[in-house]
């Protein structure tokens, strides 16, 4: 099969139909205790425990690969893991970034903290490494040369340190290009992280990117 610019493509899903696909790699939880003894843990550090929500229009990247992995939260002194889709890219361009956080204080009430960039289509937010730990991510995506089903453990087309457990699923591919992305994440990490046309706003009261 061939795109309209007659490079041939050996894949291309709907990120909705791929998500189910996805689901028996990354929702097994009684995996988690041995994930733990391997150090397989997606962000290298303990998260929050609060989602955020990412949309941009569009995002481009070189080197993809996406498998299941684990963040984990701190409570009480204790680590809690939980199961993410880590989905991580070598180079990275996002036009129309937001980024949202709703965060309630006692007492004083709930805020929102919103940052936006790369709305200039010839600025866009440049990454480098970028590995995203999403719970949920949609949008119309595209792959150049995409294998799935790869054992995740296995994978060397994203980041070097983008690899999972032996035996989970995983896919990956040369290139992605994802329209309309819309993602809930608990982390996000890069070696490099360029925002042009940054903008930070604080708001009372619940206002989130989608």
């Amino acid at each position: 099969m061939k795109d309209t610019q007659g490079r041939q493509v050996t894949g291309r899903v709907r990120w909705r139909k791929f998500a189910v696909l996805a689901v028996p790699g990354f929702a097994v939880t009684g995996a988690l205790a041995v994930a733990l003894a391997q150090g397989a843990l997606a962000a290298s550090f303990a998260v929050s425990g609060q989602e955020f929500k990412v949309s941009a229009k569009t995002m481009t990247g070189e080197g993809f690969a996406q498998y299941g992995g684990l963040d984990y939260n701190l409570r009480n002194g204790e680590d809690h893991p939980f199961p993410v889709a880590v989905t991580a890219l070598k180079k990275a361009k996002i036009n129309g970034l937001c980024q949202s956080v709703v965060t309630h204080i006692p007492i004083v009430g709930t805020f929102s903290l919103n940052i936006s960039a790369g709305n200039d289509p010839n600025k866009p937010v440049e990454a480098k490494d970028l590995v995203l730990d999403v719970t949920q991510l949609e949008g119309d995506a595209e792959f150049d040369n995409i294998e799935i089903g790869r054992d995740a453990s296995t994978l060397d087309k994203g980041p070097v340190t983008a690899q999972g457990m032996q035996d989970l699923f995983a896919q990956q591919a040369d290139k992605v290009t994802i329209k309309d992305v819309k993602q809930v994440a608990y982390a996000t990490t890069a070696a490099k992280f360029k925002l042009s046309g940054l903008s930070l706003k604080l708001h009372a009261g619940k206002s989130e990117c989608f």
